[in-house]
C-alpha cells in the first residue's frame, strides 16, 4: 500500500485496514463530517484501486461476464458490476465508467490485482487489453451528484441509491431512501497531480475530509461496501445492492442462476440493517462483533460489518444479520474492545425486509418452493 502524500499534511490521523494509506481524519472529524454532508469537502481515496480496460471488444465482453448490463454504455454514464462465483456469491465489487476509448473499474485497493487477474485470465480470444493502474492514478472524493463533464478527468457518480434499469429493490423507494441525499462521486487524477487537485478544491473554499466522515456518511446512506459488508457467503440481495450493480434482464453470466433464483422464489438468508448503539460509553464496538438477539446472554444472529461516529446520529453501524430476525427485536452488540468484552444495546434500522422479498418480484402460482407457502388459517383453501 502506497501511503497518500496527504498524510503529511498537520494533524492527519492515518487510517487503518482497508482505508490504510490515507488519512482517516485532519485533526476535527466532525468539523470535516458537516463540511462534507453540506456539499464542501474533498477527501483522499488514493487507496482505491483502478484498473483500465481498453480494447474494441470491452463492453461486450464486460457485458458476457460480469452482473451489469454494460454492452452500449455510453461514455462518462457511470454504473457498477459484480464478478461472482460460480454459485452467485460476490467476488469482485468495481464502480465502472467508461471514456469512450477505455472502460474504467474502481474497486477496493486489496482487490485491483486479483480483478485484473482474473479478467486477464478470461479475455481468451477477445481484444482487450487489461492493465492494473493503481500506481499511476488515484481517486478523489467530493459530494457531487453529477456525471463527469466533457474535459473533466474520469468521473465516476455513484447513483446510490437510484434502481437502475435493470435492477430492483429491497428496501425503500428513492424518494424515502436515506442515501437520496448523499452526492458522492470518484474523479481520477494521476498520482502526480494529487495534491494539486487538492489543492485547487481547497482554494475554492472546500476542506479537506477523512475516512471518518465518509464512512460515517456511507453508513447514515445504507450503502454496501465491498471491503466490510461483503463476506464469503454474500449475495447481491441482501445488502438491497441490486438496486445499481445487476441487470436481472441480461444475458447469462457466471453466477446468474443464484441471483434470478432467489429474486424469482426464495430469500435472502440474511439481511442488512442499521443499528443505532446506545453512545453512554466512551468507546464503541468495532467491525467483527457480534449482534445478538434476547439480550447479553440471547443467542448469535448477525456480525456488525461498519461502525462509525455521525455527527448528528452519533454512533451508527451496519451489520449483516438472519433475515428470521424478527424487525422490531431489540439487539445487543458484544466484542472486543482493549482486552476487555463491551456490550452494547442496539436498535435496528431495516434496510432489507424480513420477509426478503423484493419490490418486483413475480407473484407465485402456486405452492413454488419449501417455506414459500402460506400456512395458517388466512391462507388460501387452494394452497392447504
Amino acid at each position: 500500500m502506497v501511503a497518500s502524500p496527504l498524510l503529511a499534511r498537520q494533524g492527519a490521523v492515518a487510517a487503518t485496514g482497508a482505508d490504510e494509506g490515507v488519512a482517516w481524519h485532519y485533526g476535527d472529524p466532525v468539523a470535516e463530517q458537516r463540511a462534507l454532508a453540506r456539499g464542501g469537502a474533498v477527501v483522499d481515496q488514493s487507496h482505491l484501486g483502478v484498473v483500465r480496460v481498453a480494447g474494441p471488444d470491452r463492453l461486450s465482453w464486460l457485458h458476457s461476464i460480469t452482473s451489469q448490463d454494460v454492452q452500449a454504455l455510453a461514455p462518462r454514464s457511470s454504473t457498477e458490476l459484480f464478478v461472482l462465483s460460480p454459485q452467485g456469491h460476490v467476488e469482485h465489487a468495481a464502480a465502472v465508467v467508461d471514456d469512450g476509448e477505455a472502460t474504467w473499474l474502481v474497486t477496493e485497493g486489496d482487490h485491483a490485482a486479483p480483478l485484473a487477474a482474473w479478467l486477464e485470465r478470461m479475455k481468451f480470444m477477445m481484444r482487450v487489453e487489461i492493465d492494473d493502474l493503481s500506481a499511476e492514478y488515484a481517486a478523489l472524493g467530493e459530494p457531487v451528484a453529477a456525471e463527469g463533464a466533457e474535459g473533466e478527468p474520469v468521473t465516476w457518480w455513484d447513483t446510490w441509491p437510484r434502481v437502475a434499469q435493470g435492477g430492483t429493490r429491497y428496501g425503500p423507494p428513492e424518494t424515502e431512501h436515506p442515501g437520496l441525499d448523499r452526492p458522492w462521486r470518484l474523479v481520477l487524477v494521476p498520482r502526480a497531480d494529487l495534491e494539486s487537485a487538492v489543492a485547487e478544491r481547497e482554494a475554492a473554499g472546500w476542506r479537506l475530509a477523512g475516512t471518518w466522515a465518509t464512512e460515517a456518511l456511507r453508513v447514515e446512506a445504507w450503502r454496501p461496501r465491498l471491503a466490510h459488508e461483503v463476506d464469503h457467503r454474500s449475495v447481491p440481495h441482501e445488502l438491497d445492492w441490486l438496486r445499481t450493480a445487476v441487470h436481472l434482464h441480461k444475458g447469462c453470466y457466471r453466477g446468474q442462476e443464484t441471483i434470478a433464483r432467489v429474486h424469482n422464489l426464495g430469500r435472502p438468508p440474511r439481511r442488512l440493517v442499521m443499528l443505532h448503539l446506545d453512545g453512554s460509553q466512551h468507546v464503541v464496538p468495532e467491525a467483527g462483533a457480534q449482534v445478538l438477539v434476547g439480550g447479553p446472554e440471547g443467542r448469535p444472529v448477525g456480525t456488525v460489518t461498519t461502525v462509525a461516529r455521525h455527527h448528528e446520529l452519533g454512533p451508527v453501524a451496519l451489520a449483516v444479520i438472519k433475515r428470521s430476525t424478527p424487525e422490531d427485536a431489540e439487539l445487543t452488540v458484544v466484542g472486543d474492545v482493549g482486552g476487555q468484552e463491551l456490550q452494547v444495546a442496539a436498535a435496528q434500522e431495516v434496510v432489507v425486509p424480513g420477509d426478503g422479498v423484493s419490490a418486483d418480484r413475480p407473484e407465485a402460482h402456486g405452492p413454488l418452493t419449501r417455506g414459500l407457502t402460506p400456512r395458517g388459517p388466512d391462507a388460501p383453501q387452494s394452497l392447504l
